[in-house]
């Protein structure tokens, strides 16, 4: 009798699963290199099936169109053609389902729940805590020349007074002011660090990020300088600002972006770049694949074929009597004539429109050797020796040539032992361990940038 009660329970409870109504919202956290996602599968029952929409919070997106939704056999199958996108998960009881998120050739476990999920709190012990022992603002300020606002923050020593100055300028991809990524705040950080030794700091969102308007997707390189350059404008405008004391804190691509401002801008009193580039664009993303495949093990000749490949395809984009607009058909030719059928037309696509975007097209062509030629204010250049991104003997040594030469003497370059492209401290320095390190920002590097700069505003 128990072993018909048990067979009984189990059969009835297997009816019950398959009966279900999965309406609703659906529920779970994409882990994926460090960061946690918010996903949300709102299902709804139709007279066919089920038909479905996502909805990605932290992304600010809503309403994206679910390709396909299906349940069967306690199996959810979701499909976004268009983002290459697809989810099978099994229902493992009336609240969850179990399964795998896939995106192009990435899978990552996810289980959505009928209930709502919070984030998994990230240790990052550097991190600043309100209330701070000191005055921060919330600010806004004009790019009139493409009618956008940005948006920031003001940190200030104390609330009343007249303090030297810096702006940050965040790397490539969307930032928000804190230059937030892999569960890192770097900016708040190096805010928090300068502010509470006597430096006021303003650090804002990109354009079309988080507060600030504008369009972050069509922007390039010159555009976000556009930004800094109304930065300074606003600090100058501030009574509790040493207008002849106001530098620029570049990180990465905004590395670049200073020394475009500083050679043309005499308000610029001084510039640290934090692993900025001096190898024209094409160039150095060619070093940075060919440093960050050998790391991982990539096979030696597949490493060169990929060089020479990415190489002509860089060229394209070089060759300016080729119209942008055309950019992308041409390079469409190139990688079927390269790859063939080996490269999956969805993976050919997402290449192309990244290869062939304002940005990057802007960006491979861009020569920092020509902005960094005409500063004459003081440089602090620094890199990490396992900065894999943008490579330190590579480029330092170009910053420190180039700047000298325009008879600047006011420069100092400096290599920072064992920290990678976040001024982490690092094993290797491959950017898969940015977002398992608990560090942000190295001591080390950020002791650096302040003496050097206590030492221009004197």
């Amino acid at each position: 009798m128990k072993k018909i009660g048990l067979f009984l329970f189990v059969f009835l409870t297997s009816l019950s699963i398959y009966a279900q109504d999965i309406s609703g919202k659906w529920n779970g956290i994409l882990k994926a290199q460090g960061t946690q996602l918010r996903l949300v599968f709102n299902i709804t029952k139709t007279d066919n099936g089920y038909s479905s929409t996502m909805d990605s919070p932290d992304q600010r997106a809503k309403g994206i169109t679910v390709t396909t939704t299906s349940f069967d056999n306690s199996i959810l199958k979701l499909e976004m053609s268009n983002e290459g996108i697809k989810y099978e998960g099994t229902l493992r009881d009336e609240n969850s389902f179990v399964g795998t998120f896939k995106q192009g050739d990435q899978s990552f476990p996810l289980v959505l729940t009928i209930r709502e999920v919070e984030k998994e709190k990230i240790v990052r012990p550097q991190e600043p805590t309100k209330p701070y022992p000191y005055y921060s603002e919330e600010v806004k300020f004009k790019n009139i020349e493409d009618k956008i606002e940005l948006a920031g923050t003001l940190t200030l020593p104390e609330k009343n007074g007249m303090f030297p100055a810096v702006i940050l300028i965040s790397g490539s991809g969307p930032q928000n002011r804190d230059e937030e990524l892999l569960g890192h705040k770097p900016f708040l950080v190096l805010a928090d660090f300068l502010t509470k030794n006597g430096i006021a700091v303003l650090r804002y969102d990109d354009r079309g990020v988080e507060k600030s308007t504008g369009n972050f997707n069509s922007a390039t390189t010159f555009d976000f300088a556009k930004d800094v350059k109304y930065a300074i404008e606003y600090l100058q405008k501030r009574k509790d600002i040493n207008k002849d004391k106001i530098g620029l804190i570049g990180h990465s691509e905004g590395g670049v972006i200073a020394p475009i401002i500083a050679s043309e801008n005499k308000d610029v009193d001084f510039i640290v770049l934090m692993a900025g580039p001096s190898l024209r664009g094409d160039k150095l993303l060619l070093l940075q694949k060919y440093k960050i495949e050998t790391q991982i093990g990539v096979n030696k000749q597949l490493i060169e074929n990929n060089q020479q490949i990415f190489t002509g395809a860089y060229e394209i984009i070089l060759n300016k009597s080729i119209k942008n607009e055309l950019i992308s058909d041409t390079l469409s030719e190139y990688f079927t004539s390269k790859y063939g059928l080996a490269l999956p037309e969805k993976q050919k696509t997402v290449l192309i429109n990244q290869l062939s975007s304002p940005w990057m097209i802007e960006f491979i062509r861009l020569d920092p050797v020509v902005y960094l030629s005409k500063v004459n204010c003081p440089v602090l250049a620094i890199n990490g020796s396992k900065d894999m991104q943008v490579p330190p003997k590579e480029n330092l040594e170009i910053i420190e040539n180039v700047v000298k030469k325009s008879n600047n003497t006011k420069v100092k370059v400096k290599e920072l032992e064992g920290l990678n492209h976040l001024f982490q401290e690092c094993e290797t320095g491959a950017p898969s361990e940015y977002s398992t390190t608990e560090q942000t920002i190295s001591p080390t590097a950020l002791k650096e940038i302040l003496n050097w700069i206590n030492i221009q505003i004197k």
